[in-house]
C-alpha cells in the first residue's frame, strides 16, 4: 500500500471504525462536559463540579480489568466471538447506566448521581478497551493511521451528539430554570442512541486472531469477583479517608490526595494478596494476566521503557487539565448554553475531526514521532488562546477562534497519539497493553484536573490557562529525545 494514498481512508476495514468511534465517543461528554453544565445549573459549586472529573479514573484504572477482557469469555454471548461479545455487553450496560443517571437529581442527592456516573464511566472505559483491541487486531500497523483518524472522526461525531446535541435539547426543553425532568430526557435520549453501537457490533466481523484456550474457566470467574471486590473496596476506602485541608491550602490538599490514593492502592493490594494466600485463585494466574504484558513491553524497549511510560502519562496533560473547566469558563464568561452548544460542541467537533484527519495523514506521511511532537506543541500552545479569551471581551468571534484552534490541535494530537500507542502494543497482549498505556495517559491529567476548580479560585482563569500551557514543555523535550533513541518498533 502506498503510504501517501488518501484512498486508504475509504477502504471497508477503515470505514468500520467510524461507527465504532461513534459508539465509543457518545458517553464521554455525558460523563464530563455535559454533566458539568447539568451540575452547574443544579447549583453545585465549581470545585465540586471539577471533582466529578474523577469519574474519569475509570478510564485511568481500566488496566485493572483489561486482562479480563483479553482472557475471560462471556459464555452466554460466545456465539458472537470474544471481542464482539464483550463489546455488546459493555454497550448494553452503558444504556442501563445512562437511564439510571437520568433518574437521579444532583440537586437533592449528588452522591447517587456520582455513583451512576461512575458506573457509566466504567462500562464506557470497558467498551474503549474492546474497541482499541479490535482496531489493532483487525488490520496491520500500516493501517493504524487511517484507522485512528476514522475512529476519531466517529468519536467526535458522537461527541457532537453527546455535547452539542444534548445541550441543544436541554436548551429547547428549558435549561435556564433548573428542572430535573429536562436532564432526564437528555440522558435517556442519549441512551437510545447507543443502539447505533449495538447494531454496528452485530454486523462486525470477529478479528482472525488465534487465542489460547482458557485453562480454567472457574479461575477466571473467581478472579473477576476479586477484581470487582477490589474496585468497590478502593471506592469505599477512598470515600472514608477525608482530606483535612481546605480549598485555600490547595498544595497540601493535593499532596494528601496523592497519599490517600497510595493508601487505597496498598489496601486493595493486600486484599488481592489475601485471596492468593487462601488459594481462591492462583498466583500464576495473576502473573500471567498482569505481569506478562508488562514484562513483554520491558523486554521490547529495555532501558527506554520507563521513559516511554512517562511520555504516555504526560502527553495529554495540557489539554485534559484545561478542558475540565472549559464549560464552566464559558458560562462564567457570559456565554449561554445555546452558544456553547453551537460553537463549542458543534463547530468544535468538526474542527476536531479535521485535526484528527490531519494528524492521521501527518503520521502516515512524515512518521509517528514528528506527528507526536507537532500534536503536543499545538495542543499546549492553544491553551494560551484561552488565557487571551479570559482577559478579552465576551465576543462570539473570539469564542469561535479559540474553540476552532483548540479543537484542531486536540484532534491532531489525539490521532498522532493513538498511532503511537498502537505501535507500542504487542498483538500477544493487545487489550491489556493498550489499556495500560491509555490508563497511564489519563491518570495523572485526570488527577490534577480534579483540582482545576480550586486552582482557578486562587489564581484566576488567565493564569490557570498559562500554567496548563507550560505543563506541555517537558513532553516536547521527552519526544525529541525518544525520537532519537527509541523509535516505535512495529
Amino acid at each position: 500500500m502506498n503510504k501517501k494514498k488518501i484512498s486508504v481512508f475509504f477502504e471497508k476495514k477503515v470505514l468500520k471504525l467510524l461507527f465504532l468511534g461513534f459508539s465509543s465517543g457518545l458517553p464521554i461528554l455525558l460523563v464530563f462536559s455535559t454533566l458539568s453544565v447539568w451540575l452547574h445549573k443544579a447549583g453545585i459549586n465549581r470545585s465540586t463540579v471539577t471533582l466529578f472529573s474523577w469519574a474519569g479514573f475509570a478510564y485511568a484504572f481500566k488496566y485493572l480489568w483489561s486482562p479480563l477482557v483479553d482472557n475471560y469469555k462471556i459464555s452466554f454471548l460466545k456465539k458472537l466471538g470474544h471481542r464482539r461479545s464483550w463489546l455488546l455487553f459493555s454497550q448494553i450496560m452503558i444504556i442501563f447506566s445512562l437511564i439510571a443517571t437520568a433518574l437521579t437529581d444532583p440537586a437533592s442527592n449528588i452522591y447517587l448521581t456520582a455513583i451512576t456516573i461512575t458506573f457509566l464511566a466504567i462500562f464506557s472505559a470497558t467498551q474503549d478497551i474492546v474497541i482499541d483491541a479490535y482496531r489493532i487486531e483487525s488490520a496491520p500497523q500500516i493501517y493504524q493511521g487511517p484507522l485512528s483518524s476514522m475512529y476519531i472522526a466517529g468519536y467526535r461525531l458522537a461527541m457532537l451528539v453527546g455535547g452539542a446535541g444534548s445541550l441543544w435539547l436541554a436548551s429547547f426543553l428549558g435549561v435556564e430554570v433548573y428542572k430535573q425532568t429536562v436532564w432526564m430526557i437528555v440522558y435517556s435520549s442519549m441512551g437510545f442512541l447507543m443502539f447505533i453501537g449495538i447494531f454496528t457490533t452485530l454486523f462486525l466481523d470477529e478479528p482472525k486472531i488465534k487465542r489460547q484456550s482458557s485453562d480454567k474457566k472457574n479461575q477466571h470467574s473467581r478472579f473477576l469477583l476479586v477484581i470487582i471486590f477490589a474496585i468497590i473496596s478502593f471506592i469505599f476506602f477512598y470515600s472514608q479517608i477525608e482530606n483535612p485541608f481546605s480549598s485555600e491550602e490547595i498544595f497540601k490538599k493535593f499532596l494528601f490526595a496523592i497519599l490517600r490514593i497510595c493508601i487505597c492502592f496498598l489496601l486493595i493490594s493486600i486484599i488481592i494478596i489475601f485471596f492468593i494466600n487462601i488459594k481462591f485463585f492462583s498466583k500464576q494466574k495473576v502473573k500471567k494476566i498482569y505481569l506478562d504484558p508488562v514484562i513483554n513491553f520491558i523486554k521490547r524497549y529495555g532501558k527506554f521503557a520507563v521513559s516511554i511510560l512517562i511520555l504516555i502519562g504526560l502527553y495529554r496533560i495540557a489539554d485534559v487539565v484545561m478542558g475540565v473547566v472549559a464549560n464552566i469558563f464559558y458560562l462564567e464568561k457570559g456565554f449561554d448554553v445555546k452558544e456553547i452548544a453551537t460553537y463549542s460542541k458543534f463547530f468544535g467537533v468538526f474542527a476536531t475531526i479535521l485535526g484528527g484527519f490531519l494528524g492521521g495523514f501527518f503520521s502516515l506521511r512524515f512518521g509517528t514521532m514528528k506527528a507526536l511532537f507537532v500534536g503536543a506543541l499545538i495542543a499546549a500552545s492553544s491553551n494560551l488562546l484561552f488565557a487571551w479569551l479570559a482577559v478579552s471581551e465576551a465576543k462570539i468571534t473570539f469564542l469561535i477562534t479559540v474553540i476552532t484552534a483548540d479543537n484542531i490541535s486536540s484532534g491532531f494530537a489525539g490521532a498522532a497519539f493513538v498511532v503511537y500507542l498502537s505501535g507500542l502494543t504487542s498483538v500477544k497482549f493487545t487489550a491489556t497493553q493498550y489499556a495500560l498505556f491509555s490508563s497511564l495517559m489519563l491518570f495523572i491529567p485526570k488527577f490534577i484536573a480534579g483540582y482545576s476548580g480550586s486552582w482557578v479560585d486562587i489564581i484566576g482563569y488567565a493564569n490557570f490557562f498559562c500554567v496548563t500551557a507550560l505543563l506541555g514543555l517537558p513532553v516536547l523535550i521527552l519526544i525529541i529525545w525518544l525520537g532519537k533513541v527509541a523509535p516505535v518498533r512495529n
